[in-house]
C-alpha cells in the first residue's frame, strides 16, 4: 500500500503525518468481521442524508448495489493505478502491513482517516470488503484522511453508477458534498461509470 502524508505548510519537511507521528492506534478499533457492511452503509445513510436533492433520486437506502462480474486481473489493475499515484505524487511512501486482505489493511494499521466520522477503521474495513468481492477493490494507497481504491469491475451503466453512488455518499459523504460538481448523486455517478479508481476524502 502507498503512503501519502499531510501537507506540510511550514515546508520543513515536518513528520510524515500520520504515519511516523505516533498518531494511529488500534484503540477502538473492531474487527471487520463484526460489521454487516449493509448495516453499516444504511445506518451512515440515514446518518446522513438530507431531504434535499443531494441523494435524489433515492429518498430512503436503495440498499447495496449488485456486483459485477470481473476477471481475475484486480491485482493488475492495482498495480497500474500504483503507477498513476507515484507519478502524480512521487513522494508517496511503501507501507508494509500485516493483513490477510487489502480491504483489512487500514484496521490492521490503526489509521483514523475518517476520524471526524467514524472512530472504528473496522467498520470501514467491512466496506471495504464487500467492495473487495461485488466490484473487485484493492487498497493501493492512503493518506491523513485521504483513500484511494482501484476498482476491476466498474459501473458500465449511469443506472448502475448511481446505485453505487448512494453508497459512496453513505460510505463518505464529503466526496459528494465538497468534492463533485453539482453536489448531487446524478453528477457524481456520472464520473463513476468505467472508473477504474475511486478516491475518498474525509473533512
Amino acid at each position: 500500500m502507498l503512503l501519502d502524508a499531510l501537507d506540510d505548510p511550514s515546508g520543513d519537511g515536518g513528520e510524515f503525518r500520520p504515519w511516523d507521528s505516533g498518531e494511529l492506534t488500534l484503540e477502538g478499533v473492531t474487527s471487520p468481521d463484526r460489521h454487516d457492511p449493509a448495516v453499516v452503509l444504511a445506518d451512515w445513510w440515514h446518518d446522513y442524508a438530507q431531504s434535499d436533492d443531494t441523494t435524489a433520486p433515492f429518498l430512503d437506502w436503495p440498499g447495496l448495489a449488485p456486483a459485477r462480474p470481473f476477471a481475475d486481473d484486480a491485482g493488475a489493475i492495482a498495480c497500474e493505478y500504483a503507477t498513476r499515484l507515484l507519478r502524480r505524487s512521487p513522494a508517496m511512501r511503501l507501507g508494509l502491513i500485516a493483513a490477510d486482505r487489502s480491504a483489512d489493511a487500514l484496521a490492521a494499521a490503526g489509521w483514523t482517516g475518517p476520524l471526524n466520522y467514524t472512530n472504528d477503521t473496522g467498520e470501514i474495513a467491512s466496506v471495504l470488503r464487500s467492495w473487495e468481492g461485488r466490484f473487485g477493490v484493492r487498497v493501493v494507497g492512503a493518506g491523513f484522511a485521504d483513500l484511494y481504491l482501484s476498482v476491476a469491475a466498474p459501473p458500465a451503466t449511469l443506472e448502475e453508477a448511481i446505485h453505487l453512488a448512494a453508497e459512496h455518499f453513505a460510505f463518505c459523504p464529503d466526496n459528494i458534498w465538497q468534492n463533485s460538481h453539482p453536489h448531487t448523486l446524478l453528477g457524481y455517478a456520472e464520473n463513476l461509470v468505467g472508473c477504474t479508481s475511486w478516491s475518498f476524502w474525509w473533512d
